[in-house]
């Protein structure tokens, strides 16, 4: 198991903190999800952890110890970009990470090209965006390293290989390795990671277990038939954390008696009301922006 632990880092980019002030612990044998909007900082944060951006403050340890060159050693890197030489083939990508790390497993690197249906033989340059990435995952996933970070590693992919990559995440954190991810499809996210954190303008927002995250939080909404109503108090309920309004549809997140509050929306006049359970796409979305709805946002804090 290989624990990472990240501390007051921070990277600036001239007048732009890339990365301020984040600090979070990553633990070993498991998939965590890095999320946020584009620009947050996810892949400043990637390039610090492997040595390729200097940090500007912080630290960085792994097992408690900081990034030296051995340490590469032990780690994979997906970047979102391909890597890849155009005018190389796939097997001879797959013989210079041979030499060039002692672990590396030819025989597993075809097997995951199979898994994603590519010739080895074929040019890079002729291979599309998706296959780019299928070629970096195999090999990262063949260098039987202790810690994997992806950078949006299901990009360009199709739903069959999205699938293939989830499942190889999972596997490595079954067999005790780390597997740290960032991508824009949270339903893939919730699927694959334990633990999530989320960024917003280089800062932690965000972090946890994604089941505790949820908690026995729910989603109340409902339709009124005109664009102005009153919610009768609902909004000032203890259990309301979050009241969003756009026209005639308020959705509201609530911490517990969720059938009482949809019972009183349907007496405020709310039409098709319903219950629904939190999922991590509306975590996320919560976490990053202060309002989902364009108008009459309410935002409370809650005890719970």
């Amino acid at each position: 198991m290989s624990t990472i632990t990240i501390t007051n880092l921070r990277k600036i980019y001239g007048p732009i903190a890339a990365v301020d002030d984040f600090t979070l612990e990553i633990p070993g044998a498991s998939v965590f999800g890095l999320l946020g909007p584009n620009g947050a900082g996810k892949t400043t944060t990637f390039k610090c952890l492997l040595g390729l951006a200097r940090p500007t403050s912080g630290a960085i340890l792994y097992d408690g110890q900081p990034l030296v060159p051995g340490t590469l050693e032990r780690i994979a890197y997906v970047p979102e970009r391909s890597v890849l030489y155009d005018w190389m083939t796939v097997a001879e990508h797959i013989e210079m990470n041979r030499r060039a790390y002692t672990r590396f497993s030819p025989a597993r690197a075809l097997e995951l090209l199979t898994t994603f249906r590519i010739d080895p033989r074929r040019r890079v340059r002729v291979l599309s965006k998706g296959m780019k990435t299928a070629v970096m995952i195999a090999i990262a996933f063949a260098r039987n390293a202790d810690i994997l970070i992806l950078d949006e590693p299901t990009s360009g992919l199709d739903p069959v290989n999205q699938r293939h990559v989830l499942s190889l995440m999972i596997n490595e954190a079954a067999k005790g390795n780390s597997v740290i991810f960032s991508s824009h499809q949270i339903g893939q996210v919730e699927r694959a990671a334990e633990q999530i954190a989320v960024m917003d303008s280089g800062r932690l927002v965000l972090q946890g277990l994604v089941d505790d995250l949820k908690g026995d939080r729910k989603i109340v909404e409902g339709v009124f038939p005109d664009v102005q109503f009153a919610l009768d108090g609902i909004s000032n309920d203890p259990h309301v954390a979050r009241v969003d309004r756009t026209e005639r549809i308020v959705r509201l997140l609530v911490t517990a008696d969720a059938d009482a509050i949809a019972a009183r929306l349907s007496a405020a006049g709310a039409m098709g009301v319903r219950t629904v359970d939190l999922n991590l796409e509306d975590i996320f979305l919560y976490a990053v922006s202060p309002a989902t709805a364009t108008t009459d946002i309410v935002i409370k804090e809650t005890s719970s």
